[in-house]
């Protein structure tokens, strides 16, 4: 396994990148009404990245067909667009790439449509800590089992539990580098590799309402959960710096937060 570390200038070259993603989801959340459909959303988020000189980083990517992934309720990840109308209740979760100069951003997000209950707002809620908790622990002190326990230990905390099929990634000159970021903590796989400064991951814990286990449904690309109960799905991509994790892909409405 080769992790290739980046420098100073690439680090920048990918904030660049991954703040037109971030840009771009705040487009998606912003125009996700009940009655818009998700294919309407993916053209909003592919026109935005040619209009900004980039390009979708997902669609032709092995296949794939559109430059979103947009999850409905109980699909976990790689849901695709369709003339499907929101309607008020849903959630959505985006998820969204660009290639900019040569380098990859990447990030997802999940938000309700219209009135949602109390208990999903919960659960969109801790899945947004479970990424933050993970990111706490992207320091150069560090090894990528402290980004997947903390991860999972916040999401069982919570009476959630985190989906296990898909993993973070490294990013850079590829969409997908090494190392492999997983999301829950198992002694009995490898995850001691440590962290370095110079290492650019997408952190992107999945969790669900009820068992963690998933299918992959007719067109091979979309996960969902076995027992349909609702999905969560956070992305960030982060550079670990000698002052700790650099969150390029963060949006305005956290800054504001913060």
């Amino acid at each position: 396994m080769i992790v290739i570390l980046k420098s100073l200038e690439e680090i920048e070259q990918i904030r660049r990148s991954s703040q037109l993603v971030a840009k771009a989801l705040t487009l998606i959340k912003e125009a996700a009404k009940p009655g818009v459909t998700t294919l309407r959303l993916n053209k909003l988020a592919e026109e935005f990245a040619y209009d900004s000189g980039a390009k979708p980083s997902f669609k032709g990517y092995l296949g794939y067909p559109y430059s979103i992934c947009s999850s409905l309720n109980e699909e976990v990840v790689h849901g695709m667009p369709s003339k499907r109308p929101l309607k008020e209740t849903d959630i959505l979760s985006v998820d969204f790439g660009v290639v900019l100069d040569g380098y990859h951003g990447d990030s997802a997000i999940t938000f309700p449509i219209g009135e949602v209950p109390e208990e999903t707002l919960k659960l969109i809620r801790v899945g947004q800590e479970c990424l933050y908790k993970g990111i706490s622990q992207a320091t150069s002190q560090n090894r990528i089992k402290d980004i997947s326990c903390a991860i999972q230990e916040h999401a069982e905390k919570n009476s959630y539990n985190v989906v296990r099929k898909f993993v973070g990634h490294g990013v850079g000159r590829n969409l997908h580098e090494h190392p492999q970021v997983y999301n829950y903590c198992d002694n009995q796989l490898d995850r001691g590799l440590m962290l370095k400064v110079g290492m650019v991951l997408a952190i992107e814990p999945m969790i669900t309402a009820g068992a963690s286990d998933v299918v992959i449904g007719t067109n091979h690309w979309t996960a969902t959960t076995k027992d349909k109960k609702l999905a969560v799905h956070w992305e960030h991509t982060i550079a670990i710096t000698k002052n700790g994790p650099d969150i390029l892909s963060i949006r305005e409405e956290e800054l504001l937060r913060q």
